[in-house]
C-alpha cells in the first residue's frame, strides 16, 4: 500500500519560538538585577506572581480550546508576556494587581484572538494599560531608589505589604513611595518650576532619574544581545531611540529650561524596556524593513507627545498600542515590490 509523502522538511526542526523567548529572558536578566538592586524586593515578587499567572492562565486558555497543553507552554511566550508586564508594574502594587493585569493579558489581549500570532496588539501593553486607567492609585506606589537613602522594605516586608497591605509600625505609605522621575519633573514643570531648579533635587541623576538611568543602560545592554544574537532586527529600536532623541533636543535647543534633554529621555522611565523588548514584537509590530522604520518613528514620536503634552508621565504603552493599530496600514504601504513586477 502506498503511503503519501508528508511535505518537506522531513526532519525535526527546533522552534525558533522557543530560542527566542529564551534569549529573550536572558537579555532582561541584566536589567531586572539592575531594578531589584535599585528598587528593592517588589520587582522579584511580580516578576513571580506575573510569571506564574501567565502560564496557569495560558494553561488553562489552551484546555478551553482543547489545544496541546505542554508544547504550547514549551515556547516561553507565556512567561515573557508576564515578565514585561511586571516590569511596568510598582514594587509595591498588591498582588492583585499582578494577577489582574497578566490575565487581561493573556486571556483577552492574547488567546481573544486566536493565540500567539493572531494578537494584533502586544498583550503586555493592554494588561498594564488596564491596569494603568483602571486602578491609577495602584499604579503610582513606586519607591524612591536605595541610593536615596530613603526607608526600604527587607523581603519579609516587602511580602507582608503586597499580600496583606500590614505596613511597618510606624511608617505610613508615603514614607515609603515616591514620585518617579518623569512624574515629579511632569508635575513641577506644570507648577512654572524650571528644569535648572527641578534637577536639583537628588531625585535626578547625571543623565535620567536617580538609579533609573542605570536600569535603562542594563536594558540597553541586553537590547544590544538581542540585535546580536538576531533575535530582533535593528530598525525599531533605532527609530524608536532616534526619533525620541531627535525631537526631545529640537525642543531642547529651543527652551532648555521647560524641555528636558535628550539624554534624560532615553534613559528615564521605559524608553530601553519598550524600544527593544516591547515594540519589536513581531505579531504586533510592522514587518516590512521600511514599515518598522515608520512604526519605530510613530513610538518614539508618540512618547515624546504624550510625556510632554499628555496625561500621563511616560507614554510608552499608549505609544505602542496606537502604532499597533497603525502596523497593517504601514504594511500595506511599504510592501516591497514583487519580483518580475513593476513598481
Amino acid at each position: 500500500m502506498d503511503f503519501p509523502t508528508p511535505s518537506s522538511p522531513h526532519l525535526p526542526v527546533p522552534s525558533q519560538v522557543a530560542r527566542m523567548m529564551q534569549l529573550l529572558m536572558l537579555a532582561l536578566l541584566p536589567g531586572i538585577l539592575c531594578a531589584w538592586w535599585v528598587l528593592g524586593w517588589g520587582v522579584l515578587i511580580n516578576l513571580l506572581l506575573a510569571g506564574a499567572t501567565a502560564v496557569a492562565a495560558e494553561a488553562l486558555m489552551l484546555r478551553l480550546r482543547s489545544r496541546p497543553v505542554l508544547p504550547t507552554l514549551a515556547d516561553f511566550s507565556a512567561p515573557v508576556t508576564g515578565l514585561l508586564l511586571a516590569l511596568a508594574l510598582p514594587p509595591l502594587a498588591p498582588w492583585w494587581i499582578a494577577v489582574l493585569g497578566t490575565l487581561f493579558a493573556i486571556v483577552l489581549a492574547k488567546h481573544l484572538y486566536g493565540g500567539l500570532g493572531y494578537n494584533p496588539f502586544n498583550p503586555a501593553m493592554i494588561g498594564y494599560v488596564v491596569l494603568l486607567i483602571s486602578f491609577p492609585r495602584e499604579m503610582t506606589l513606586w519607591v524612591p531608589p536605595t541610593s536615596l537613602g530613603a526607608t526600604s522594605l527587607d523581603l519579609v516586608d516587602s511580602l507582608r505589604l503586597v499580600f496583606t497591605g500590614a505596613l511597618p509600625p510606624g511608617l505610613g505609605i508615603d514614607a515609603l513611595t515616591a514620585a518617579t522621575p518623569l512624574d515629579s519633573m511632569k508635575t513641577r514643570l506644570g507648577l512654572d518650576e524650571t528644569l535648572s531648579e527641578i534637577t536639583t533635587s537628588p531625585l535626578f541623576g547625571n543623565y535620567g532619574g536617580t538609579g533609573w538611568e542605570w536600569i535603562n543602560f542594563w536594558f540597553l545592554v541586553g537590547g544590544l544581545v538581542l540585535l546580536y544574537f538576531k533575535v530582533i532586527r535593528w530598525q525599531i529600536p533605532v527609530a524608536v531611540l532616534g526619533t525620541l532623541f531627535l525631537v526631545s533636543g529640537l525642543f531642547h535647543l529651543g527652551d532648555s529650561d521647560q524641555y528636558a534633554s535628550p539624554l534624560f529621555h532615553l534613559f528615564s522611565g521605559a524608553a530601553m524596556l519598550g524600544a527593544f523588548f516591547i515594540a519589536t514584537d513581531p505579531v504586533s509590530a510592522a514587518t516590512t524593513a521600511r514599515g518598522r522604520l515608520y512604526f519605530g518613528a510613530g513610538i518614539g514620536l508618540l512618547v515624546y507627545v504624550i510625556r510632554t503634552w499628555g496625561g500621563y508621565p511616560d507614554g510608552v504603552a499608549f505609544a505602542v498600542l496606537l502604532m499597533n493599530m497603525a502596523a497593517p496600514t504601514i504594511d500595506y504601504y511599504t510592501r516591497p515590490r514583487s519580483f518580475g513586477h513593476k513598481g
